[in-house]
């Protein structure tokens, strides 16, 4: 009888293969401050002895990735509907196919958001509680050609999540769009309406993968549509009523509980939605956002959530450079090197309590969106969604005021299209990173030089490297205590490095 193959021995000849096969296949992406743009660039030339020092363990694996991508808002879609034809098929391939970024998931609104043409719900017919007035005929003339297109595309794998930012104002008891709360007797009337959007939705071919039961319901200060729930309440909606709706009619759909910012709030929510048997039986995430920081992508609350609940995903649904304002330089939006400067402010800079403002500094766009998605993942996030895929150069339109910039900027007008470097930090991920892969040990990087690395189904190496330096850094990245990559990275740089599949 022969032995069987020993442990050790197959893990030495398996990081040999990949090594064998990397050497001479190993590609490296780069996008810096100087214009280069998910360029790829030779993966060796330095000889340094004081260089970083990044070590893969593809043996140990951390959580699996979920999907990244941009939000297809109504906003997002009137602007693409706009552009010329050509020019429109062009921005969904560049976000969604695989010769583009490739993004693997999608964020979309249940009726109106701020980032609608104007306020809608499905069910607009007062105490139409059999809702038999529902109707989707709002989404007809943007939201669905595009989602369309997008899962129409070759080789297109999409996740949508879904979230509305209020039930239709005769289920609250404010009857307006923005604050207020669900009344009681409407509870089941609202799981019912989640449902129905779900099933309306797929009967246009569109499958829903995920809700969010609300969009931040710790409220916006009823700047816009919104609808308020306490941990209790939401509690109390997700176990007796629209859990109980989903699990009859959608039990495929998952349901991702919270959808608020990383904050002190999230470890109380957690605690009361997670810790009641009845509802988190129902719930397959946690959704969070980023708008409590621009300096502090809130590690300490992701961590202290996932040590008290260990089997909780967590998922990034939302984050943009948000709350321009209306004395912001816009025309700076349009130039490159504006995401590298110090510049930019969010709705804290001017809105925030003063004991919140330190957490609220101006910052470069490029860096906060890079550095949320490395340390994002090395925090444990199954999946990053930004917000808008695409806004006009005004940050719009928007019927709240509300603007924000977004990673595709479009001059209709002139049918012109601009992917700001924001575009292309998420690519770094999404392009190379799919969904399945497993996050795995990298030791070596830190808070200013930040690098996270996954193991992607096919069996490919994939390693993100940001330099939170101003100036440029030398790295070594090794597989075990085998070099498979010397090189040099720019300050404020990023770099993706692809170690093929054995």
């Amino acid at each position: 009888m022969k032995n069987p193959l020993n442990p050790m021995l197959l893990h030495l000849l398996v990081a040999a293969s990949i090594l064998a096969s990397s050497q001479a296949e190993v590609s490296l992406y780069q996008t810096s401050r100087s214009g280069d743009r998910l360029k790829e660039i030779p993966a060796s030339g330095f000889e340094k002895a004081d260089a970083y020092q990044l070590v893969l363990d593809p043996e140990s694996t951390h959580q699996t990735l979920v999907g990244i991508g941009g939000s297809i808002t109504e906003s997002s879609a009137q602007v693409l509907s706009e552009l010329s034809e050509e020019k429109r098929n062009e921005v969904v391939e560049a976000c969604f196919s695989p010769k583009g970024a490739h993004y693997s998931m999608t964020r979309t609104h249940i009726g109106s958001c701020d980032f609608s043409v104007t306020n809608y719900s499905y069910a607009p017919v007062p105490e139409d509680k059999e809702l038999k007035h529902f109707s989707i005929e709002p989404d007809r003339k943007y939201l669905l050609p595009i989602i369309k297109q997008a899962l129409a595309l070759p080789g297109a794998d999409i996740k949508i999540l879904s979230s509305p930012w209020t039930a239709p104002p005769w289920m609250k008891n404010n009857g307006a769009w923005n604050g207020g709360n669900l009344k009681a007797e409407h509870y089941q009337t609202f799981s019912d309406y989640i449902v129905r959007y779900i099933q309306e939705y797929r009967k246009e071919g569109i499958p829903i993968w995920g809700i969010t039961p609300e969009n931040e319901p710790l409220g916006n200060g009823s700047n816009w549509e919104s609808m308020e729930f306490t941990a209790e309440a939401m509690r109390d909606f997700i176990g007796d009523y629209l859990g109980p709706t989903m699990e009859k009619h959608e039990p495929k759909v998952e349901i991702w509980a919270y959808d608020q910012n990383r904050d002190k709030h999230m470890v109380e929510w957690a605690e009361k939605l997670l810790g009641d048997e009845k509802a988190s039986r129902y719930i397959d995430g946690f959704a969070v956002h980023w708008y409590q920081s621009t300096r502090d992508i809130g590690a300490e609350v992701l961590d202290a959530v996932a040590k008290a609940h260990p089997e909780t995903r967590i998922l990034h649904s939302e984050g943009c450079i948000d709350a321009m304002g209306d004395d912001e330089p816009i025309g700076a939006w349009l130039e490159e090197d504006w995401y590298w400067k110090e510049e930019a402010t969010d709705w804290g800079y001017i809105w925030a309590s003063e004991e919140e403002k330190p957490d609220h500094p101006k910052y470069r766009p490029f860096e906060r969106v890079a550095r949320d998605l490395v340390g994002g993942f090395n925090a444990g996030l199954v999946g990053w969604v930004e917000w808008n895929l695409a806004l006009n150069t005004r940050g719009g339109p928007n019927h709240a005021r509300n603007f924000c910039v977004s990673p595709i900027l479009v001059d209709s007008g002139k049918d012109s299209v601009f992917y700001t470097p924001l575009f292309h930090a998420i690519s770094h991920f999404s392009k190379f990173i799919r969904p399945g892969a497993k996050r795995i040990g990298l030791d070596g990087s830190d808070d200013t030089f930040m690098a996270t690395a996954f193991k992607n189904p096919d069996g490919s190496l994939v390693t993100v490297v940001f330099n939170r330096h101003g100036e440029k850094q030398t790295y070594r990245l090794r597989l075990g205590s085998r070099e498979v990559v010397a090189t040099s990275i720019p300050g404020l740089g990023l770099q993706t490095i692809v170690l093929p599949a054995p």
